[in-house]
């Protein structure tokens, strides 16, 4: 069966669409038909104004009429579609949300953080881990950074964070709101077995590329912050043209990385692994279960 993701972010919108079949042990397969990714960047109109621009949304009714196409070309049947950070603070997101539901028939639902973070966790990636380790994912968007800690089998806590890349491009996080984070993080992972983080979002990703490392190895610490020394050095340009980097990608991946620094020291985490997930994949696991106990659409 083919099932479709839209996950309409910060920075950019994605679609995804994936197969699920059953192995010969009877196992659910989730094989991965197309990755669709648009660089909308909508926190650059909301995190400064509160509202996405005339132009931003035309931008975004185009994407979903194109990603609608898509959808219907592969036959998909069933689908989930949601909007992060940036929609939720829009002052105009749901009006938005409304005329693309009216003009293609995608319906969109904007998340809460803890959504967003209980969404991504059901990728049950640690649990393929050893568990003499605690897990703590971390995805970090264009406007915010969700946090999940799993320890012996169960979900300890889940919190989302107005602390994104985008937000830190344009210097409106405040010292305040890093404490915060600071002070939950290290309040809540206290006394539990060592931690192994879990990071997700396209800027891991892309430092994972650019680490050679074989799939299934994790990053450590010390080498995140090197890649970090070694970003920040160069303009946006020079990123750009050093390590063929996209635009979109080349601007935000240096405040990534601060991110997944910081919330790795305050859990006194030394390795990081980055398994390609985020939250279309979460969406499409989260769907498949829907459509076997028989709530879906």
């Amino acid at each position: 069966m083919k099932l479709a993701a839209i996950d309409i972010g910060s920075n950019a919108a994605r679609l995804l669409i994936t197969e699920v079949v059953q192995d010969g042990a009877g196992q659910d397969q989730f094989n991965k038909l197309n990755l669709v990714r648009v660089p909308l960047r909508l926190g650059f109109d909301v995190f400064e104004s509160s509202r996405i621009s005339p132009e931003k949304e035309d931008h975004v009714l185009k994407t979903i009429k194109a990603y609608r196409a898509l959808i219907d070309v592969y036959g998909v049947k069933h689908y989930l579609a949601c909007a992060t950070s940036a929609m939720r603070d829009a002052a105009n997101g749901q009006e938005i949300i409304s005329r693309i539901a009216q003009e293609t028939g995608i319906e969109i639902k904007i998340i809460s953080g803890d959504e967003e973070a209980s969404f991504i966790y059901e990728n049950h990636i640690a649990e393929n881990l050893d568990t003499d380790h605690s897990y703590l994912y971390i995805d970090v968007g264009g406007g915010s950074t969700e946090l999940t800690f799993f320890s012996d089998n169960t979900m300890v806590f889940k919190e989302s964070f107005n602390i994104g890349t985008i937000r830190l491009l344009k210097d409106q996080v405040t010292e305040e709101k890093w404490d915060e984070m600071k002070n939950y993080i290290r309040t809540r992972t206290k006394g539990y077995k060592e931690i192994t983080c879990i990071g997700s979002g396209g800027n891991i990703n892309k430092v994972f590329s650019l680490s050679k490392k074989k799939d299934g190895k994790p990053l450590p610490l010390e080498l995140l912050k090197d890649y970090y020394k070694e970003l920040s050095s160069f303009s946006v340009a020079d990123r750009m043209r050093l390590y063929s980097l996209r635009e979109d990608r080349a601007d935000v991946i240096v405040p990534a990385l601060s991110i997944f620094i910081n919330v790795m020291r305050w859990s006194d985490a030394r390795e990081i692994y980055v398994p390609k997930i985020g939250l279309a994949d979460g969406l499409i696991h989260i769907l498949w279960s829907r459509i076997q106990s028989g709530k879906s659409k």
